[in-house]
């Protein structure tokens, strides 16, 4: 009598391996996700490659690409993995304030804006844990890498619900001792000859920008410092490094930086909230949303609103007490001498 073959899969944790493997291109930066040996992730592949009987991958010098029968079960893989997401979320549905929440966030508007402002809507649910991720790298929603996401690069991912909640406005900014040294530029020639910041990381275009507003200008000799995190962006800034681009609001942080009005060097970016539906019905999730949507609410932070307000003009936008008040946390670290005090 014939022997049946068992259709089901036993080895998901291959099956897991073997999805970051496709996803990442090579062994050893899938084992560098999943904080696994490279040898002990080519061992589950090839547990896995016998259980089904196929060859999943061809080794190449550029990392691995997949066979055609590994496509095959490829598709199948990532439906695994999607019903593992619903089972999680499933879980979770009926939770109430107490438990956890993962909020993925731009390093910048997560230090700056989000963090202080947090502390006071987890301690009206004192039983609730916030996971905050502060990332220029766009969390992945839809694979539980963060239950919501807030961003400046439009997600593209389907199935997910998304709201643009406010809009970034940034411009040129210096510390009050470097434009008494250097000047302060009035135009993108004397702009070129001044010591400049650069942030580069995902989710910015930095680069780009430099390369188009200055296509004959090296870097070297212009660019005194490069770096890839918002909160030593601004205070490179405000230091007196250089000469640098931040959000309309940055002043009000601790006063220790001024706008500089340079003709068309002004940006926007759309500030994005990002989560899958079925997360908006655990309780908790839900909360942490509108929220958010509030933190961002060009009613009552006409900064984040569609116009631009000049930094000069935000006091009489919000009312000068209002707006200092908004950021009193860091003028108390000033105070304190937790962080610099302004020159």
């Amino acid at each position: 009598m014939e022997k049946l073959i068992d259709p089901r899969l036993h080895n998901w944790e291959g099956a897991r391996a073997f999805l970051e493997v496709v996803r990442r291109g090579s062994f050893r930066s899938a084992a560098q996700s999943l904080h696994r040996s490279v040898n002990t992730l080519r061992r589950e592949i090839e547990e896995l490659e016998r259980e089904v009987g196929l060859t999943l991958f061809t080794r190449h010098v550029d990392g691995v690409r997949l066979t055609a029968d590994g496509e095959l079960l490829l598709g199948a893989v990532k439906r695994m993995e999607s019903a593992s997401f619903d089972i999680a979320r499933a879980r979770n549905r009926g939770a109430t304030m107490r438990g956890e929440v993962r909020l993925s966030v731009t390093e910048g508007l997560g230090t700056f804006w989000l963090a202080p402002r947090l502390v006071e809507f987890q301690r009206n649910y004192p039983e609730l844990l916030i996971d905050i991720r502060c990332a220029m790298h766009p969390a992945d929603v839809l694979r539980l890498e963060s239950d919501i996401a807030v961003q400046i690069t439009r997600p593209t991912a389907k199935d997910m619900r998304l709201v643009k909640i406010g809009r970034l406005h940034s411009m040129p900014f210096a510390s009050r001792t470097y434009l008494e040294t250097h000047g302060t530029p009035k135009s993108f020639l004397e702009l070129s000859r001044h010591h400049l910041v650069l942030q580069v990381a995902d989710q910015l275009i930095a680069m780009e920008e430099y390369a188009r507003m200055f296509p004959e200008t090296p870097q070297l000799g212009t660019v005194s410092f490069r770096v890839n995190v918002s909160s030593a962006y601004y205070w490179l800034i405000a230091r007196g490094g250089g000469i640098g681009i931040l959000p309309t609001y940055a002043q009000a942080i601790g006063g220790m930086v001024v706008p500089i009005d340079v003709e068309g060097v002004r940006f926007v970016n759309d500030i994005w909230l990002t989560y899958h539906p079925d997360a908006a019905r655990i309780e908790r999730v839900r909360r942490l949303i509108d929220w958010l949507i509030e933190a961002f609410s060009p009613r009552k932070y006409p900064w984040f609103g569609e116009e631009f307000i000049h930094p000069r003009d935000l006091p009489r936008a919000t009312g000068a007490s209002s707006l200092a008040s908004m950021f009193e946390g860091f003028k108390e670290f000033e105070r304190h001498g937790i962080v610099p005090a302004a020159e």
